[in-house]
């Protein structure tokens, strides 16, 4: 019941294609995180970092297959990861970008 009371804290625009009822905090963590990371506003992130260590929010982040370039910069920043730890940067690299006008 704790869990429940933990996800219903986030912003309901983080979870706005699920049912919020059926996330578990133990199980959905990275889910959550790589939410909070790309769509999250400040009160989400001070939420989760509530409940997260830096360094438990950077391990799921090493995961992620996309982040943007700027949640990139952040979670590396803060969690003094280098970028190429990071799953999204490794991955990100291979794929070959659109032209930007």
């Amino acid at each position: 019941m704790v869990q429940d009371s933990i996800i219903n804290q986030f912003s309901s625009h983080l979870f706005w294609d699920i049912d919020r009822d059926k996330l578990d905090w133990n199980v959905h963590r990275m889910y959550i995180v790589e939410r909070v990371l790309e769509y999250g506003v400040l009160s989400d992130w001070k939420l989760l970092r509530s409940y997260m260590s830096i360094e438990e929010i950077a391990s799921y982040a090493k995961k992620i297959r996309q982040l943007d370039p700027k949640t990139l910069s952040f979670i590396s920043t803060i969690s003094n990861t280098p970028k190429e730890e990071f799953r999204c940067y490794t991955t990100q690299q291979s794929i070959p970008r659109h032209w930007n006008f």
